[in-house]
């Protein structure tokens, strides 16, 4: 998901695609854990999404809108 993607989710919607994500980052994890797992990049993608949804979050709470 692209930023700008991001930047046009209200606050209670980034809080549930973020719960979803780690949910879903959590499932990849056991996958790799036990080998299953067919894209690693997957991994590292979600993670990367997480952290930008985080901070959205963030800068919206500390009052610096772009």
């Amino acid at each position: 998901m692209k930023i700008k993607e991001i930047r046009k989710l209200s606050d209670a919607e980034l809080t549930k695609k973020i719960t979803e994500l780690k949910k879903t980052l959590f499932d990849l994890r056991m996958k790799h854990a036990t080998g299953s797992l067919d894209k690693p990049s997957d991994l590292r993608n979600t993670r990367k999404a997480v952290a930008r949804m985080k901070t959205v979050l963030k800068e919206r709470q500390n009052g610096k809108v772009d």
